[in-house]
């Protein structure tokens, strides 16, 4: 029987763990896919991450919590991963949809505090995953939990409370998330994929010279340009006929 396991690091299952949204952030991939990627899933997630980055590069106390209900689309090759630490995947493609309600006051308190949790409510993550050929679903319960000191992420714990589907892929899954939890299997490059998006990606996307920032203004400056080319300049105003015909006369 062929081996069955997740990537390194847990990058097949980010949504639902180490708090969801960053490390949905930091799988990025061109790989191409089987299961077809839903219409919007790219621009609901590159909204998140802009609202999630306005905290972090702002920390500012005062807002709205974070919440997006984010979905993401992996092909069999991008969760291939974990070879390296001699686990393979074995099936194909997976989507999972979660959604992501992080506390304000929790991310600015672990940016800014030497030292801060952050425990992430239990929350369920709704996936997809095609084995042999079929679709099939997979459920799971999960409580992530974040410890940072000076900002940057530190350790994390999945918590992985439940899991229902295929008893392959259960097992897979609850193996992996066993392991990173009680021996770090995963531990160092899914630290370093978070604290790569919180100080990096984010400035260098959505900083004043972020590459998205910029993408921004330019599209609104193309906006407000088409918009001026369309309403017509105002008309001169004629004078009435009775005030012309008086201004002739007193010539």
């Amino acid at each position: 029987m062929p081996s069955r396991s997740v990537p390194s690091p847990l990058s097949g299952w980010r949504a639902g763990f180490a708090a969801g949204l960053l490390a949905v952030f930091a799988a990025e991939t061109g790989a191409a896919h089987t299961l077809e990627v839903p219409p919007g899933e790219d621009a609901a997630i590159k909204s998140c991450e802009k609202k999630i980055c306005a905290m972090i590069l702002g920390k500012e106390s005062a807002g709205d919590d974070l919440a997006c209900d984010l979905q993401k689309t992996w092909a069999q090759s991008s969760l291939e991963g974990g070879k390296s630490k001699g686990m393979s995947w074995g099936f194909g493609d997976a989507r999972c949809t979660v959604d992501v309600a992080l506390s304000r006051a929790d991310i600015i308190a672990a940016l800014t505090q030497s030292k801060h949790t952050v425990r992430v409510p239990a929350h369920d993550v709704s996936c997809v995953v095609v084995r042999e050929g079929e679709e099939r679903p997979v459920a799971m319960t999960v409580a992530p939990k974040l410890k940072f000191k000076h900002g940057k992420a530190d350790k994390v714990w999945i918590n992985l409370e439940k899991i229902e589907g295929p008893v392959d892929v259960r097992a897979t899954v609850w193996t992996a998330a066993q392991l990173e939890d009680t021996l770090g299997v995963f531990h160092r490059p899914l630290i370093r994929s978070i604290n790569r998006f919180i100080h990096r990606r984010c400035e260098q996307r959505w900083g004043p010279d972020g590459t998205e920032t910029k993408a921004e203004q330019e599209e609104a400056a193309k906006k407000l340009k088409a918009a001026a080319t369309v309403i017509p300049p105002p008309k001169r105003k004629e004078a009435p006929p009775a005030k012309a015909a008086a201004a002739q006369s007193s010539r």
